[in-house]
């Protein structure tokens, strides 16, 4: 046994078995290993982006860590994006890096990096193996601090420290530590907040992220927000129950304007899981915070902690057990398809009237997904899995982790067409693995937020500069004939009735399809 045999050995004796990579020479003796575990399931990414990124969706929808595999620095760097991204998301993840044998390092070789440097300001933890005996010592601080912090932990594996030779004694699982528990006191504080909610003449909300969205913490606080009449409210997410019959949340509008308009008037913010609401980006004139100027904080915890135990110590002390929670309407889907032009209106129309119970949808459609907000309420009940960090490229490699993850669950991804050709040959690794994903590209060839984003700093009218960078069209972007070139049957539609029955058929069907949204 080597020191990669030993790595494999703890990982799958945690129940890490999925492994996301796009190995290189370095990691040679770690693949080898792999392939004497059969039961270790690896994914192929042909960028280090799509291995990081369906890391991070596989990590949303399993509720435990994936591996990653990555090349030395340039490998590494190549897969941050996506790293921050799942920092932001805060899912545990045990991220693999390649280096070179540690008596090679002083002659400064090509590949040669500051994996440590690269590692840090997107992992919770970063660790190296020095040789092949520490390789288990450094893997199970891997799981445990990945499971402790609900992120990333970066572990750096030399590659005499993969090829040496250790003990084949067996190990058992870790002991994983337990979630954190928030203070009682914030708790109470919580509490009585919320009892004198309804003796103001200001508004009380509820602002949640992480695990706060879904399952019975999601209950929970529907029940609490009725019994106080508090408004429930979220920024962005790792994970979020959403559709008919689920607690009703509101969400706060990337659009700093409308973000301060739908938090006007609350003097009181009880965070569950998260900081207190900010702002994207500093625009002239607007303000960074987006609750208002003097208004009460209250923070419960962080992702790193028992949400679902607070909201439950939260009810007992407010006794809304017996409240009903603000639900979506359930309403019979309608049978009649959308006609005449396709526009965001009529896709959102199919997609609540077609989409499948139980499903995943993965969203990066960036500005179109403000035209479906409408519908959201509509759709069967399913969960979303939104961009958290703001770093476009997660769409694609989402999906690939999330249908890895839930392998009986259709996957709906919603991607703009700009941010889909960073992480394209994601679409590569759908057709090898047969996942169950329909893409539908939001083709409106242009990067439409940046646009708004123009617009929001006072210019409107913009050069023959401005708009080479804005648009990407003059070509035009063939997402049919890419889809192909990766293995993907697609479709184009450029009318509310193709798309409708395009989107029909894909759900229908299993595997890999991609549709065109010309707009």
């Amino acid at each position: 046994m080597n020191g990669a045999d030993q790595l494999c050995d703890v990982l799958l004796q945690n129940e890490v078995s999925v492994c996301f990579a796009n190995p290189g020479t370095s990691e040679m003796h770690f693949v080898a290993a792999l392939d004497r575990r059969p039961e270790m399931r690896c994914v192929l990414g042909l960028f280090e982006g799509v291995a990081t990124g369906a890391a991070d969706g596989y990590a949303r929808i399993a509720d435990r860590p994936a591996a990653t595999l990555l090349h030395t620095g340039p490998g590494l760097a190549n897969g941050l994006a996506n790293l921050h991204n799942a920092r932001r998301a805060c899912v545990p993840m045990v991220n693999i890096i390649g280096d070179h044998a540690g008596y090679h390092l002083p002659f400064d070789a090509p590949l040669t990096a500051d994996i440590q440097g690269l590692a840090q300001p997107m992992s919770a933890w970063v660790g190296r193996a020095e040789t092949a005996a520490d390789v288990r010592r450094v893997t199970e601080q891997a799981i445990v601090e990945a499971w402790r912090n609900s992120n990333v932990a970066s572990m750096i594996l030399p590659a005499d420290a993969a090829w040496g030779a250790v003990d084949a004694a067996p190990a058992g699982p870790v002991s994983l530590p337990a979630r954190r528990q928030v203070p009682a006191e914030s708790i109470e504080a919580a509490a009585r907040a919320l009892h004198r909610a309804g003796q103001r003449d200001d508004r009380t909300v509820l602002i949640l992220s992480g695990r706060a969205l879904h399952g019975a913490a999601l209950e929970a606080a529907g029940r609490i927000a009725a019994h106080t009449d508090a408004m429930l409210f979220s920024q962005q997410s790792a994970r979020h129950e959403r559709g008919q019959g689920r607690v009703s949340i509101r969400p706060i509008p990337y659009v700093v304007d409308m973000a301060v308009e739908a938090l006007k008037g609350v003097g009181q913010a009880i965070c569950i899981g998260c900081p207190a609401p900010v702002a994207f980006f500093a625009y002239p004139g607007k303000p960074s915070a987006l609750l208002p100027d003097g208004c009460k904080v209250i923070q419960l915890g962080d992702a790193t902690h028992d949400l679902a135990t607070t909201l439950d110590l939260l009810e007992q002390a407010l006794g809304s057990g017996g409240a009903i929670a603000t639900r979506n309407p359930v309403a019979q889907r309608t049978t009649e398809p959308p006609t005449g032009p396709l526009t965001l209106s009529t896709i959102g129309q199919s997609v609540a009237r077609l989409l499948p119970e139980n499903a995943i949808i993965c969203d990066e459609s960036i500005t179109s997904g403000r035209g479906l907000a409408p519908f959201i309420p509509s759709m069967t009940p399913h969960d979303q899995l939104p961009l958290t960090g703001g770093a476009i490229g997660i769409g694609i490699p989402l999906s690939v982790g999330a249908a890895v993850a839930a392998p009986d669950r259709k996957v709906l991804l919603l991607q703009a067409d700009g941010s889909g050709m960073y992480t394209l040959q994601g679409l590569w690794t759908q057709a090898r693995e047969n996942l169950d994903v329909v893409t539908v590209i939001f083709a409106n060839r242009t990067y439409a937020i940046l646009q708004d984003e123009m617009r929001n700093m006072g210019v409107n009218q913009f050069g023959q500069n401005a708009r080479s960078m804005l648009e990407i069209g003059r070509p035009d972007l063939d997402w049919c004939a890419l889809a192909r070139g990766m293995g993907v049957e697609a479709a184009r539609a450029d009318s509310a009735d193709a798309f409708d029955q395009l989107l029909g058929a894909a759900f229908a069907r299993r595997g890999p399809f991609l549709i065109e949204a010309v707009l």
